[in-house]
């Protein structure tokens, strides 16, 4: 197994797990580093996939998507922050208050 192999797997391991955080808890704090996770992964991904035949050099444009995607996710992460301290501070509770069923 190569080590371009085991990176893409382990990427791909850690969106899988990001998804299941996401889609199994309330808690906005536990959502929130769950999509951080997946983003992870799928940097991780992109950084396997920059390596695509051995022995050349790898490609520039995935790595530069990752740096991007880094700033972006880092700015996005704060962004949500916010508006989770928001949502508590009107609700009073960490996660989405329930929806009434019809």
């Amino acid at each position: 197994m190569s080590a371009t192999l085991l990176y893409a797997i382990t990427g791909i391991g850690l969106f899988v797990l990001g998804l299941y955080a996401l889609a199994r808890h309330a808690h906005l704090l536990r959502k929130i580093i769950a999509v951080n996770v997946m983003g992870s992964g799928v940097f991780l991904v992109f950084g396997a996939l920059a390596y695509r035949t051995p022995g050349l050099v790898s490609d520039a444009v995935p790595h530069a998507m990752v740096i991007t995607g880094i700033v972006v996710a880092v700015s996005a992460t704060a962004v949500a922050l916010v508006l989770m301290l928001r949502v508590q501070s009107e609700t009073g509770r960490p996660h989405l208050p329930e929806q009434p069923s019809d």
